[in-house]
């Protein structure tokens, strides 16, 4: 009881003298009584008091920014001090509602309501981590580091996933452009000129731009293998495979690659596909894993592909796959990348045949009519091929119906080569008969 009487007696000195700092405008003074008044509090061990005069203080008459900013720093110091979570909770919440709603302190709010969700999160109550972290729009802060914003959202579309929220997690993703992580960290910060916002330093335990980046592709691929965006996926593994650290260790890059090589193989054949298909394929890399490249090889040469030996080739590679980096490929993967060999020979004998029998086709395609037909079909339907079936005929036509003007153009170009190639042909017989004439001359001569 003693002790408790002199802390009252203490804070109460404190709190006159806090007035009459306050009044008379006195920055220092009033920031050295706050810190004085809580300092006292936290080493008294009385949290409750602790509580009370943050919240005492900061509704004063006239209460200066610099002591509300002081003291709500002095506080976050205390929180991994409590000597249980409901104080830690207690405290968290005072000092969030004492910067709710005040700019100069809103990266400490930012911070206040991180540690909450993380709470939170251990307590298994996820929905509450993510609505309480979706509260704030760090985007907006102009103070606060850059990398500090980038992961304060990452940790928000983190938790949007593991509460299954996948259109919010896409809206929150596209706050981050994917080029901040290619900017440049060695060059030299500029001086902020007179009147610009002062940017503060991340904290210590914010990781580093490269790291971010990995972190977020990481959580791209979560959120594209919701949808089985192969592609999207794809890229994502090929970004994090151009980072630094990754490239220079084999133990990392070659999972990373592997991933690649079974993405690029289960996704729809189009532009972009076929672009990064042979972008892998000329890495050097790619001979570290022969079998890979063997596969890459197949899909590029324009040669139909026989499924069940392709599988039976592969199919201990896909199975161990599970064992690696991003686990097992999805539930799905196996029939996807039997579709993907199916529209991939369509394709080829699209380029060596301009007219075939259905029969003959799923004969190739070692499948039924019905089948053939059924593939071939999705295809023209996303735009993959052109092609049109005569059912009663059972004939494939891959031609693309010309237009009449394309037709004139195409006989005029042919009648031009033609006359071309006479002209040429007279002018090599007039050639011809003129040396032969010059040669009878001077045998003439001769003779």
């Amino acid at each position: 009881m003693a002790g408790k009487a002199n802390l009252d007696a203490a804070i109460e000195q404190l709190q006159n003298q806090e007035k009459q700092m306050r009044l008379a405008g006195d920055v220092a003074g009033t920031k050295n009584a706050v810190t004085e008044i809580l300092k006292l509090c936290f080493e008294a061990r009385d949290w409750k008091s602790l509580n009370d005069q943050i919240l005492l203080l900061s509704k004063k008459r006239g209460q200066l920014k610099q002591a509300v900013t002081a003291m709500v720093q002095q506080a976050m110091e205390y929180i991994d001090q409590t000597p249980d979570l409901d104080t830690r909770i207690e405290l968290i919440k005072t000092l969030n509602n004492v910067s709710a709603g005040k700019i100069y302190v809103e990266i400490e709010r930012a911070r206040l309501i991180k540690k909450l969700a993380k709470i939170k999160e251990e307590q298994g109550l996820i929905a509450e981590a993510a609505d309480l972290m979706q509260e704030v729009a760090v985007e907006t802060f102009g103070a606060m580091a850059k990398t500090e914003k980038i992961a304060f959202i990452l940790e928000q579309v983190r938790l949007c996933l593991d509460r299954q929220d996948y259109v919010r997690a896409q809206i929150l993703s596209r706050k981050i452009s994917p080029r901040v992580f290619d900017a440049d960290t060695t060059k030299e910060k500029k001086k902020p000129k007179e009147g610009d916002n002062v940017v503060e330093e991340a904290p210590a335990d914010i990781p580093s731009l490269l790291e971010l980046k990995r972190i977020y592709y990481e959580l791209m691929i979560r959120y594209y293998s919701h949808n089985n965006d192969y592609l999207e996926i794809c890229r994502c593994y090929k970004a994090i495979y151009e980072i630094p650290s990754v490239k220079e260790n084999p133990d990392q890059w070659v999972p990373v690659l592997r991933k690649i090589c079974w993405y690029l193989s289960l996704s729809p054949h189009d532009s972009m596909q076929s672009s990064l298909l042979n972008s892998t394929l000329d890495d050097k890399n790619l001979s570290e894993i022969p079998k890979f490249k063997l596969l890459l090889k197949q899909l590029v040469t324009m040669e139909v592909i026989q499924w069940t030996s392709l599988w039976n080739t592969f199919k201990d590679e896909f199975d161990n796959e599970k064992n690696f980096l991003g686990g097992s490929l999805g539930d799905k993967a196996a029939e996807d990348l039997r579709q993907r060999i199916i529209e991939h020979n369509i394709l080829v004998v699209s380029k060596y045949y301009s007219r075939i029998t259905v029969k003959r086709l799923a004969e190739l395609l070692c499948l039924s009519v019905q089948e053939a037909e059924k593939h071939l079909s999705d295809m023209v339907v996303s735009k993959a091929l052109i092609a049109k079936i005569d059912r009663p005929m059972g004939i494939i036509c891959f031609q693309v119906a010309k237009d009449s003007n394309d037709i004139l153009n195409s006989w005029s170009m042919n009648l031009e080569k033609l006359l071309d190639l006479v002209e040429k042909s007279c002018h090599q017989i007039h050639k011809e008969t003129m040396v032969h004439k010059a040669a009878l001359k001077v045998e003439v001569t001769m003779a």
